[in-house]
């Protein structure tokens, strides 16, 4: 069942398909580029989402068949101080938003996927990528750097010599060459690439709500601390599982035989 909601932002679109949200940047005259409105508004939608029980898994995606975000709004770097640009990214960052959201996010990535576009995909849980999609960290060319998280994220995603090598040249790579590097989990061609990506989202969403977030927690952990910390961690919230009813549900599903129906308690 698919069911859209009523347009409450300017640069984004909202719909429902079950238990699946999907928000999509849109913005194609601008190539779905990031300005200060979208990350405002994903922030705030994120927050909405969050306490959204109804809603368990959230796929983000860009207008149009041509990109996915195509970085930020360039326009508006144009006589904006050190201090002005660094309120602007510190000020409800849209990535963090991401970063930090309990629930499952899917990047659904349909072209173009640069600079804060693929710093926004780094920030999502799993990347899903067309066969036309491309990725980069351009800012060297326009004698900057990546803010958004490139640096970090993508380094610990890929490694520090594809990363190196990416943001020191700018250059873009295609999907099939994104995927060999670890960049992103899947590429499909273009006209299978919701299939796919709701065919996850759906797989997802059948498991307990909580277990969810606890494992995100914990895999994000990895390579933010050393591992006796994390390890620690683990044994933590692994313990907080036997705490659920999810987890009473799990166990009696699975000895008889039955799917378990997982209620997020």
């Amino acid at each position: 069942m698919s069911q859209a909601m009523p347009q409450q932002y300017e640069t984004l679109l909202l719909e429902r398909r079950d238990r699946v949200a999907i928000v999509t940047i849109n913005r194609p005259d601008k190539r779905n580029a990031l300005n200060i409105k979208t990350r405002e508004e994903g922030a705030a939608l994120l927050e909405q989402l969050r306490t959204d029980a109804a809603i368990r898994v959230v796929v983000i995606t860009g207008a149009g068949d041509k990109a996915f975000i195509a970085g930020a709004d360039i326009a508006e770097f144009a006589g904006r101080t050190a201090m002005m640009q660094r309120d602007v990214m510190t000020a409800r960052s849209l990535f963090t938003a991401i970063d930090t959201f309990p629930k499952p996010i899917i990047a659904m990535i349909n072209g173009y996927c640069l600079g804060g576009g693929c710093e926004l995909a780094l920030a999502c849980d799993l990347r899903i990528a067309s066969e036309a999609a491309s990725f980069g960290q351009p800012e060297i060319n326009l004698g900057i750097i990546p803010g958004g998280g490139g640096t970090q994220r993508l380094t610990r995603l890929v490694g520090e010599g594809k990363a190196m090598e990416m943001i020191l040249t700018g250059d873009i790579i295609d999907a099939k060459t994104a995927f060999a590097i670890g960049l992103v989990n899947h590429v499909v061609p273009a006209d299978l690439l919701e299939a796919k990506t709701m065919e996850i989202a759906n797989r997802i969403v059948t498991r307990s709500p909580i277990a969810l977030g606890l494992a995100k927690e914990a895999v994000k952990l990895a390579s933010r601390s050393n591992l006796d910390e994390g390890l620690r961690r683990e044994v933590d919230l692994f313990a907080l599982c036997f705490s659920t009813e999810d987890k009473d549900e799990g166990v009696s599903a699975f000895l008889e035989k039955r799917k378990p129906e997982f209620k997020g308690k």
